[in-house]
């Protein structure tokens, strides 16, 4: 490759300091000159969006501006949720009381809108009847079991994935051929004990982490849940649950199974749950019970009705189910079931019937069990393991067939001859010897080369690589907070937001001058901030009693970020009630009544909620993006506001800012009275309500006041976006899989750098199979039409096309494990960027899957969450990070760490490595036991094929555990091709490991023949020296024992980049421990070769034949190196010699040219 076709290698981006900028709402013309602000520029933004969706009032191609589509809110409450009707006394607006309530606009999409279940697809649950539910079908029990044995099946399937592992199964059979008392040539215990060590160490391990998961399941099945038994509740353990029971849930108690919820302690049915084991988010989400159910006492009258559900699954957004009761047939969705594992909060108590248990809940659906996992390189030594089988039974056949044709030649001699006599003239009565004749013999001579050269495939290289694997784990989870905050007395109490958050003094004075204008436009502006979300207000106690924090929980981060913000502005919200609010206003209370709630929705992208203020007026305040809120602003008296706030939305927006925009009318009382009548109509209804309920809100958004405009960083952890470009560089694709809502999981991909203005994204969001196919044929086609463009402006080269996909977890329900999979693969592998959102715990693991089963790739999962376990166990590595959602993650990942910035060092310099250090242990220590296999050949063919040895049986034993085994694991410890600096700096020299670079089946090829050279300048050096002299067989048994030790350590010396003195200690210290050791065995006057090596090496031939074994040995293995590092380096040796010889200034300032990556970067 010429300098030209060579990419620079570029440093890696560092972490800048960054701004922070405070929440600050657009005011009026005398606050902020309009004139201070820049027009937008209308290039800011280039890319594109294209939405591929089943809405009809969405066209397919839809392109959409990024400013826009950086403003789309996260914050809004969740989609799919419904609220229950209530009572609320509206009398101090001087209007009669109203019945009315408030449910999520879109909610009906997934769950209100009246579908009829067949019996064949349905789960019949009768409520308060376990006995009738289960009498035709027995539903599963509530019993769960996450180990992996068992007692019975425990030493089966252990030994079934141990032998997963070829080397295990030729060690194996060597122990099985050595029983027979034909081929026993070691003694029978010691021919098993290494085998059975590694086996036994191995189970162990895994017997005691299966234990660990035994305990937690017993832990969790005999905990006690409040059952309704017998006209009153009763503790019950919680694997006897029965579905069609109905279960009693306390504040703060974790839920047993999955309900559908009855009543709740609040009148109007609300319930809060924490779902951070199911999904990952901490923030409180809302459920609610049906009205028809939910002034039920079981206690005092007997409920009975029938639920007709849809079968288990594993889709934890969704339910559909219907229930008859009273005579009445009601609907149930998503908002009024409870899934186990989620916390039951803010809530005093919940009364639910269980209609799934045990296995079949959504939680343990999603649970894909504990794997087997062994390394990518783990598998390829298993090829290289099976050549050297392959090469180890064609020296065994070799030597049978020259047996058989040396006892053909001397079958005439065989009754006398020494080793082979046939008969026994000891006793006056002749007899036969054990002589299997010459077909058997030939046979026997195989399998006894068989165990004789068994130590070719070295046991003790698994048990190295063990120990040469570094666990790495190093950071700490930080909150940084902010500088001012704001506290309020109440009832002795001090109270104070759990958040601090920076306050401009300026617009702190102005809020507080409530007679002006200005004063009372901040004040709007800020009561829309702390009333407009579903924010719940929590109290947690100090060290110091006189002062209690407010936390607020909420679905969205956002959303507890401008409630932060409010109170730190002196608009404290202190109570949320399905009914009312109060909120300290500088210092005052003031209680508004929540007359109406419009949740946000994907078509309408605001929310709005109608407040009865102090004031005895009716108002309502919207916050939305800002492509939905200019449409429904009051232009002709606020245009001055308009310009200012556009300004500060595009300044907010070129910043990266997620931006809102606030709007507020007063309602006369007619038109509360007209909205009111409406919005009872669309709840109510059983079909279309969504669209019902939709048109509602539309109508009452509209003509509004503008307020401000807000702009919110999604402040990730320090270093992520920095972290992401890294190991993109590297060659690493990156993929997002979240439980997040689709704006916000899109918000965070423009945060953290994943995705840029100038990709094109390809949106795909369905609701049914046909149309999943509709849309991925569509975006492939698209792909295909981009690239052909792309080609055709670039004159004809290649171009790449940078394409993002953002696909949601309904749609990957119809697509996973279906035919559908394939196409999805396709367009997901044309894409640089895959963002998948909405998605269920083992829909993770099923995208992991996707790519496991179609490429040779290596998969990485880092996940934070109980709902990230299934894909850190699906993935060849899996990563947990402990923080705030648990240690769930942590326990089931291979690797923990603090941050995610942690990453980047772990892969990049802990990774490579690993990587160069466990590859070049596999080939060293193929090539260390090859030599003296090879040693022992040759003295075979010199000695009749009689598979005797001059080297003696300690020094065969001691050769894999004394003479060579230390400096193998000191250096693949220890040893470091390059500094971490380099490997930070420069992200691509991550690349060597993908190319496998280090360890492939030409080094191994290239190492087998090396290693057949070293082996005859070892065996015949001293054989032409020694021919016809007198020496015995064990002194030159020793000398070769000696020489092969010396040559394999001095090769090793040659290979090792960084010294050490403990390095140097192994290196040397085993060549000098080899000589004592041998010294020691021959001054033991009953083993064979007694003085055997102080008698060969009183001669200056034996110290000749050491340097020249030696010399001419490594010579040719050092001339190659040389020459292939001088005329044609990698990048690493290139890395290497910048480091050597380079000052550290023209280190800094030069630009090194590297092998660029042809291939699509590695998931």
């Amino acid at each position: 490759m010429t300098s030209q076709q060579r990419p620079l290698l570029i440093p890696s981006p560092r972490t800048p300091g960054k701004e922070e900028l405070p929440y600050t709402p657009v005011l009026g013309d005398s606050l902020i000159p309009v004139s201070s602000y820049p027009k937008p520029s209308s290039g800011m933004d280039s890319n594109s969006q294209i939405e591929i969706n089943e809405n009809p009032h969405q066209v397919p191609g839809f392109i959409r501006n990024s400013s826009s589509q950086r403003s789309i809110s996260s914050i809004q409450s969740k989609t799919s949720s419904g609220h229950s009707v209530r009572e609320v006394n509206f009398s101090e607006t001087s209007m009669k009381t109203v019945r009315h309530g408030s449910r999520g606009a879109d909610s009906g999409g997934l769950s209100t809108s009246y579908k009829e279940i067949s019996d064949e697809d349905a789960r019949l649950v009768y409520v308060n009847d376990p006995g009738r539910t289960n009498e035709k079908f027995e539903f599963t029990g509530n019993s769960i079991r996450t180990s992996k044995y068992s007692v019975l099946t425990f030493l089966p399937r252990n030994l079934f994935e141990q032998f997963h592992r070829i080397a295990y199964i030729y060690f194996l059979v060597i122990a099985i051929l050595n029983q027979l008392p034909q081929l026993a040539v070691f003694g029978r215990e010691a021919s098993v004990m290494p085998l059975a060590f590694v086996l036994f160490v191995t189970a162990i391990k895994d017997a005691y982490e299966d234990y660990r998961r035994h305990r937690s399941d017993k832990i969790e099945n005999n905990r006690l849940a409040w059952v309704f038994q017998d006209d009153k509740f009763q503790q019950k353990k919680w694997k006897d649950i029965r579905v069609g029971e109905m279960i009693k849930v306390s504040g703060n108690e974790t839920l047993p199974c999955d309900m559908v919820l009855l009543s709740t302690s609040d009148t109007t049915g609300v319930a809060y749950v924490q779902t951070t084991n199911l999904d990952g988010e901490s923030n409180l989400k809302t459920r609610y019970a049906k009205q028809e159910t939910q002034t039920k006492n079981p206690e005092k009258e007997r409920i009975t009705g029938l639920i007709k559900c849809e079968k288990p699954n594993r889709n934890i957004y969704g339910f559909q189910a219907n229930m008859d009761i009273d005579g009445k047939r009601i609907s149930l969705g998503p908002s009024n079931v409870i899934l186990r594992g989620c916390e039951l909060k803010n809530t005093e108590w919940a009364i639910g019937v269980a209609v799934y248990a045990g296995r079949e809940t959504k939680a343990m659906l999603n649970n894909s069990g504990a794997p087997s996992k062994r390394s990518r390189l783990e598998s390829h030594m298993n090829r290289e393991i099976i050549f050297l089988s392959i090469f180890l039974v064609t020296l065994c056949t070799i030597v049978c067939i020259c047996h058989g044709v040396w006892l053909r030649r001397h079958k005439d001699e065989l009754d006398l001859m020494q080793f082979y006599r046939k008969k026994d003239y000891s006793e006056p009565e002749v007899e036969n010897y054990e002589y299997y004749g010459w077909g058997m013999e030939i046979f026997f001579v195989f399998l006894m080369s068989v165990i004789v050269f068994q130590v070719m495939i070295p046991i003790s290289l698994y048990i190295s690589m063990e120990l040469v694997r570094v666990d790495y784990s190093n950071g700490k989870a930080s909150t940084d907070d902010l500088q001012a905050e704001y506290s309020v007395q109440a009832d002795g109490m001090v109270l104070r937001p759990k958040m601090k958050v920076k306050v401009d003094p300026e617009l702190l004075n102005l809020s507080r001058r409530k007679h002006t204008d200005e004063g009372r436009h901040i004040h709007d502006f800020f009561v829309a901030l702390a009333a407009c979300n579903t924010i719940v207000p929590l109290t947690i106690d100090t060290s110091d009693p006189s002062v209690k924090l407010i936390e607020y929980q909420g679905e969205s981060p956002d959303e507890q970020a401008l409630v932060y913000a409010a109170a730190s502005y002196g608009f404290m919200l202190i109570e949320r009630t399905s009914g009312h609010i109060v909120i300290e206003i500088q210092g005052e209370k003031q209680r508004f009544n929540v007359l109406g709630l419009h949740e946000f929705d994907s078509d309408r992208k605001r929310m709005s909620v109608i407040l009865g203020c102090p004031d005895k007026t009716v108002k309502v305040f919207v916050k939305g993006a800002d492509t939905s809120m200019f449409g429904v602003i009051d232009k002709s008296s606020n245009m001055n506001i308009v310009k200012a706030t556009e300004a500060h939305l595009h300044s907010y927006s070129s910043k990266g800012l997620r931006t809102l925009v606030i709007g507020m009318r007063e309602l006369s009382a007619s038109e509360f009275e007209q909205w009111q009548s409406s919005y009872e109509s669309a709840s109510t209804a059983l079909m279309g309500r969504a669209a019902l309920l939709r048109k509602v809100a539309n109508n009452i958004e509209n003509h509004l006041n503008i307020l401000g405009a807000s702009g919110i960083e999604d402040k990730l952890q320090d270093g992520v976006p920095e972290a992401i470009e890294s190991l993109r560089m590297a060659g690493i694709k990156v993929w997002v899989l979240t439980g997040d809502k689709q704006e916000t999981a899109i918000s965070i991909g423009y945060s953290s750098k994943l995705l840029t203005s100038k990709m094109t994204q390809i949106v795909i969001n369905n609701n049914s199979k046909e149309s999943c196919r509709k849309s991925l044929e569509d975006a492939l086609l698209l792909c295909k039409k981009l690239t052909t463009v792309s080609h055709a402006t670039h004159g004809g080269s290649t171009a790449e096309v940078s394409l993002a996909l953002i696909i949601d977890g309904t749609s990957l329900v119809y697509i996973l494990d279906t035919e559908l999979e394939e196409q999805l693969f396709e367009l997901a592998s044309k894409c640089a960027v895959v963002l998948c959102c909405r998605v269920a715990p083992l829909q993770k693991a099923g995208i992991v899957a996707l790519i496991k089963n179609r490429t040779e790739d290596m998969t990485l999962a880092i996940g934070d969450g109980a709902n990230d376990v299934s894909m850190i166990q699906k993935a060849d590595v899996g990563i947990g990070i402990s923080g705030q959602e648990g240690r769930q993650a942590v326990m089931a990942s291979d690797f923990a760490m603090g941050q995610f910035r942690f990453l980047v060092p772990l892969l990049l310099v802990h990774g490579h490595w690993n990587y160069q250090r466990m590859s070049y242990m596999i080939l060293y220590n193929f090539y260390r036991n090859a030599v003296f296999v090879l040693v022992l050949f040759w003295y075979v063919l010199f000695t009749g094929f009689t598979l005797t040895t001059a080297i003696t049986d300690w020094s065969t034993v001691l050769y894999s555990v004394i003479y060579t085994s230390l400096p193998t694991i000191v250096v693949g410890i220890l040893d470091k091709d390059l500094s971490r600096t380099t490997l930070l700096k420069y992200p691509q020299l991550y690349g060597s490991g993908q190319r496998q670079e280090s360890y492939n089946s030409k080094l191994f090829w290239v190492m087998i023949l090396d290693t057949l050279w070293q082996s005859i300048a070892a065996f015949f050096v001293p054989l032409f020296a020694y021919w016809e002299s007198d020496v015995d067989g064990s002194s030159i048994g020793d000398l070769w024992t000696l020489a092969v030790v010396i040559m394999v350590n001095i090769h090793l010396a040659m290979d090792v980049f960084r010294w050490y003195w403990i390095t140097h200690a192994a290196i040397w210290g085993s060549i000098i421990a080899t000589f004592i050791c041998i010294m020691i065995i021959d001054a033991i006057p009953v083993l064979p070769g007694y003085w055997a090596f102080f008698e060969i090496a009183d001669t200056k031939l034996f110290w000749v034949c050491l340097l020249g074994i030696t010399v001419g040995a490594l010579l040719p293995h050092f001339v190659v190196k040389a020459i292939v590092q001088y005329y044609t380096p990698n990048d690493l040796q290139i890395a290497r010699e910048a480091e050597k010889f380079q000052n550290q200034r023209v280190l800094r300032h030069s630009q090194i040219e590297m092998n660029p990556i042809f291939d699509p970067p590695r998931t």
